[in-house]
């Protein structure tokens, strides 16, 4: 049942991704170009996610448990600090250069172009990369 409703969740997100527009990577750009020929319809698919969003968490902070019956494990950072600027800063240079983000980049995948497959290839190195220097700082203390 878990695996069926990640799933279905996955592939009602992919679906929303490719009907918004946001897999559109000219789209993402002209929506990122303030000073151009700016395209606001994203804005509003970000509003109604985060509204989405925003329910789904008010309801999920008052549980304890999933409805598939997992502990909930809600995130309870709220600091902002040095990784989570440049983590911004990085995700936000990628999206403006490529006008892609992971989960539409992802979603870009059975388009069957190259550009998506370049920037996923890009993402999983880039991850990679980075897991790798965690782990030889963490072992090098």
């Amino acid at each position: 049942m878990k695996l069926l409703s990640a799933f279905v969740a996955g592939l009602v997100f992919g679906l929303g991704l490719i009907l918004s527009g946001m897999t559109d990577p000219s789209k993402v750009i002209a929506f990122l170009d303030l000073a151009g020929a700016w395209d606001p319809s994203l804005a509003f698919v970000m509003a109604g996610a985060i509204l989405v969003a925003s329910v789904g968490f008010h309801f999920a902070s008052k549980r304890s448990r999933s409805i598939l019956g997992d502990t909930m494990r809600l995130p309870t950072a709220s600091q902002i600090d040095r990784r989570l600027v440049l983590g911004g800063l990085a995700f936000g240079a990628g999206w403006g250069l490529a006008g892609y983000c992971p989960g539409p980049a992802v979603a870009s995948l059975a388009s069957g172009n190259a550009e998506p497959v370049i920037f996923v290839v890009a993402m999983l190195v880039g991850m990679g990369l980075y897991e790798l220097r965690t782990r030889l700082s963490a072992t090098s203390r």
